[in-house]
């Protein structure tokens, strides 16, 4: 397999690898074994968090509601340091 990076990527990790002496393919692997480690964490969590939507243990918050609150709260903090 071969992977091309754009040239400021290739800049970046060429870098690395002279200060380091680690060869460029490590790095590469390791950025890929932590990309699919944190993709399998993201898609069971979607998993995990549509299975509590359809089965009604979590209710959807309608996105004014959220605003709402968020602008509640962010005038509550301002209020406390005032």
């Amino acid at each position: 397999m071969e992977v091309q990076f754009t040239p400021d990527i290739q800049a970046r990790l060429d870098q690395l690898a002279n200060e380091t002496g680690r060869p460029q393919s490590e790095f590469v692997k390791d950025a890929m074994a932590g990309y699919f480690h944190d993709l399998t964490r993201v898609r069971e969590l979607l998993e995990n968090r549509y299975d509590d939507l359809k089965s009604g243990r979590v209710k959807l918050i309608p996105g004014e509601d959220v605003i709402a609150r968020l602008r509640a709260k962010s005038e509550a903090r301002r209020s406390q340091h005032s």
